[in-house]
């Protein structure tokens, strides 16, 4: 992985550096806690998955100014030699807390939490911001996409369509954690140990004297899998019978035939497929998959299958590589807590006219509360960072905004988990990292634990976000307290 020290926008650093010269000049050093959060989830939906967090840990790691970067923060005319000696011998020496990589998570709940030296926690604001909001952001897209096709394999095709090659890699990388089977990518095969797939391009069929001679050459040479295109020039008179003697000339040959089919790239999904699943039954291969692309996406994908269109595999590209209706996360990081000269904290708060944009202050954990008979998701209590809950107690939380609206949950009749887990403590890394094939299990697991109605695309069930009674007396002090001063 390349040094992504610099990657950064350029107040985080004039910052930096005045939060330095401070330190100097009053001899007091401060601690913060700063909270990544999100306000909205994206596309409208129920929920978000967030992702990200192992190039977070790997960038943190790799933080060191090297001499060139130094070299050029001097040219900018901006920076004292005072600092930039300081960064010569820069170590991130703070803790960092983190929801783990494929977790479903809710706006306003912290989903990164930096504890860290001032300057430090200032410094990494927009590189957190930068990976965290747009790996989450292909993951929820993709998640989205793989309910819209309710249990068929979704493949991610979007390479070619992303933003640069970054974008294109750990966007491939996020939709696999967000639900996808595999993708077409070969590097983030290689470099992230998940499966890649393809079938071949119209200039295949276009590249030899007849349609026939092309299916025939590339099933001679990839029998198992084999997926033909059919529709470089005319899918029912020409693709799909071609592609049926073909199978049939397999067969002959004793070629046992697993994992077969055709992809349909153009034209009226819907209609074709269904002419399609009717010509290969008759023909006599019923196992024969019919798989799709072409600028699909999760509304797409649900009115296909409403129509009854028989696709069982699907090849999305642009629409979710991109996130093509919802192109930004919105993840924010915002200062909680700052350490006075005596060691001790005080909370922070961000007012402002948008209610959702008022921060919610201090330390504070994330707990997520589950029905104790299905595991299904029940709320997520925001808390502060000492406060306890226990299922053997009964619990009444309620909305911090509409604060009538309560939920009563009964001893031993729900479970509780905390989201927030530690990842760097005093500058070491402390993470076990996972496998991506292991993080997209577990991803799976958490989104079983949500109801149907949360994972609806349109209009989906809010799922409850609550404050602990502490934390609200606390927000709501300090509100009424600036609005005093």
């Amino acid at each position: 992985m390349r040094n992504l020290t610099l990657l950064t926008d350029f107040y985080e650093l004039t910052m930096m550096q005045a939060y330095h010269h401070s330190e100097i000049t009053t001899g007091q050093k401060r601690t913060a806690v700063f909270d990544m959060f999100y306000r909205e989830n994206p596309c409208g939906n129920g929920y978000a998955v967030v992702a990200g967090l192992a190039q977070v840990v790997d960038y943190i790691r790799e933080l060191a100014f090297h001499d060139d970067d130094i070299a050029y923060l001097r040219s900018t005319g901006v920076f004292g030699e005072e600092f930039l000696e300081y960064l010569k011998a820069f170590k991130f020496s703070g803790s960092i807390n983190a929801v783990p990589e494929g977790t479903v998570v809710f706006p306003g709940e912290p989903l990164v939490q930096v504890i860290a030296p001032l300057p430090q926690a200032q410094l990494i604001e927009s590189a957190v911001l930068n990976i965290i909001n747009h790996q989450s952001l292909i993951a929820t897209k993709a998640a989205r996409v793989c309910e819209a096709a309710r249990g068929d394999r979704v493949l991610e095709f979007g390479l070619r369509r992303a933003q640069g090659p970054d974008a294109g890699l750990y966007g491939a990388r996020a939709a696999m954690i967000g639900g996808c089977y595999g993708t077409s990518n070969v590097l983030a095969g290689q470099l992230f140990d998940i499966p890649v797939q393809g079938t071949h391009a119209h200039s295949w069929i276009m590249s030899f004297e007849s349609e026939i001679e092309a299916f025939r050459n590339y099933a001679n040479l990839y029998p198992k899998p084999c997926f033909l295109l059919v529709d470089t020039y005319d899918t029912l008179k020409s693709g799909i019978p071609n592609a049926i003697k073909v199978f049939r000339e397999m067969q002959e040959k004793g070629i046992a035939l697993e994992n077969f089919g055709i992809r349909l790239d153009s034209g009226d999904l819907a209609y074709l497929s269904k002419r399609a699943r009717k010509m290969l039954d008759e023909a006599g291969f019923p196992t024969a998959v019919i798989s799709a692309s072409n600028d699909l996406d999760e509304h797409i994908i649900a009115e296909l299958k409403a129509q009854g269109a028989q696709i069982s595999l699907w090849g999305v590209g642009t629409r979710l590589i991109t996130s093509k209706e919802y192109p930004a996360f919105g993840g924010v990081y915002k200062l909680a807590s700052l350490s006075t000269s005596g060691g001790e904290w005080k909370s922070k708060i961000k007012l402002s006219e948008d209610p959702l944009k008022v921060t919610n202050p201090g330390i504070k954990k994330v707990f997520r509360l589950y029905d104790a008979a299905s595991g299904k998701m029940k709320a997520d209590l925001i808390a502060l960072a000492h406060e306890e809950f226990h299922p053997s107690h009964d619990l009444t939380i309620f909305d911090p905004i509409a604060t009538w609206k309560q939920m009563r949950l009964k001893a031993n009749q729900y479970t509780i988990r905390e989201l927030l887990q530690p990842v760097f403590i005093d500058g070491e890394c402390v993470h076990t990292p996972l496998t991506v094939p292991e993080i997209c299990a577990y991803a799976a697991r958490e989104r079983a634990t949500l109801w149907d109605e949360h994972k609806r695309l349109v209009r989906p069930q809010t799922m409850p976000i609550d404050l602990s009674q502490q934390l609200y007396d606390l927000k709501k002090q300090m509100i009424e307290q600036l609005r005093e001063d």
